[in-house]
């Protein structure tokens, strides 16, 4: 009865056309006459809605397709069965999916602190849901897609041709309910045959100008990227992070564990951490950000928010502005355009104050960014 008086009110306030979206059309299943003396109440629901003056009506999945009929006007049925038919057919391993459940269940019944991790590039559907729920139990995804598209971004395009805006859609390409985390490189990129995003970045210059008193702008822009990005990845991507030991400071060399095509060496299967803590290297500069990014997105407890609230976004700048839980988070990857004076609505009536900056001083950047508050 809401819905026909909300219709009428419309009506009367001489819109031009109405267009009724109904997810679920109710009284669906009553549209037959299977026994004496029954109503059809699906017809009725019809009837009612064009004498309220609806031009169209958009609805989903029907019980039976043919209540369309029903209908003098145009009527328009959504459906997920051919995206469920991808995940839900004949040719699902139901076997696969029983063992999956039994063995999250074994895990918390064994240890209820455990976390259960998927990897899984499918987008398999209710990975991550409850069992009791009809889901597979396990607690996390790996937001796998992620990585794939640091590397197609680097790799296919000039800093200056990054899409803000196709980024931005990535980190939020997840289900709301599934708990997802995020990453930039893994085992994947740091395996022998791939590089990892700062090799991508700085290229060969690894190896010659990585000491502090070495100023060349390749090293100077790939660091700066290289801490951008895994910030944007962590507070945009999901609802945890994952480093790769070693990676997260530029590790310069691959990981390759002994086997026969090395001759068995276990030359590259280590991590040289004094690369970080010697003082010299610029390694640690990305090894410090690193910690104090983690450590300030943990202290106000962002993943509390499931997802980022955009706040600001200007494309031909690459600028992008978003909110998480009490922080906001401002990027600029342009390389050659720095706004000033940008308005950005905040959700609340507060003063913010720069808690750290991918360009201080102390993280190898060049101090352009004052450590002030700004009153709202």
């Amino acid at each position: 009865m809401e819905m026909l008086v909300t219709i009428d009110a419309i009506k009367r306030a001489t819109a031009k056309r109405i267009t009724l979206v109904i997810p679920y059309y109710m009284y669906s299943r009553s549209d037959k006459k299977d026994q004496p003396r029954v109503p059809v109440t699906a017809k009725l629901i019809a009837q009612l809605i064009e004498a309220a003056g609806v031009d169209r009506v958009l609805t989903c999945d029907l019980h039976n397709p043919a209540i369309q009929a029903y209908f003098d006007i145009n009527v328009d049925v959504l459906t997920g069965q051919y995206i469920l038919q991808k995940y839900f057919s004949n040719n699902t391993n139901v076997e696969a999916i029983t063992y999956l459940q039994l063995a999250n269940e074994l895990i918390h019944q064994v240890n209820p602190k455990a976390i259960t991790i998927v990897e899984d590039m499918s987008g398999m559907p209710g990975m991550c849901i409850p069992i009791k729920d009809g889901g597979i139990g396990f607690d996390y995804r790996l937001a796998m897609g992620i990585p794939d598209m640091w590397i197609r971004t680097i790799k296919e395009n000039r800093d200056e041709d990054w899409d803000i805006e196709s980024m931005w859609s990535d980190m939020c390409l997840r289900r709301p309910g599934e708990k997802t985390i995020s990453y930039v490189e893994s085992h994947d990129q740091a395996l022998v045959g791939d590089k990892t995003v700062i090799f991508r970045l700085a290229d060969s210059a690894m190896y010659t100008d990585m000491d502090r008193a070495c100023h060349n702008p390749i090293i100077d822009r790939a660091i700066a990227l290289h801490k951008m990005i895994r910030l944007f990845t962590l507070a945009g991507g999901g609802e945890a992070y994952l480093n790769f030991m070693g990676n997260e400071f530029g590790h310069p060399e691959w990981i390759d564990f002994p086997r026969e095509g090395n001759g068995w060496s276990f030359k590259y299967c280590r991590r040289q951490w004094s690369l970080c803590h010697n003082g010299f290297l610029k390694y640690g500069w990305l090894s410090d950000f690193d910690k104090d990014m983690i450590k300030i997105t943990k202290e106000n407890k962002i993943f509390v928010q499931r997802m980022p609230n955009l706040l600001l976004m200007k494309e031909p700048e690459q600028t992008i502005v978003f909110y998480r839980h009490g922080l906001v988070f401002a990027f600029n990857f342009s390389p050659s355009q720095s706004l000033t004076n940008v308005l950005v609505p905040v959700p609340h009536n507060a003063d913010y104050t720069v808690l750290f900056c991918s360009d201080d001083f102390k993280y190898g950047g060049n101090g352009l960014v004052a450590h002030m508050t700004y009153h709202v």
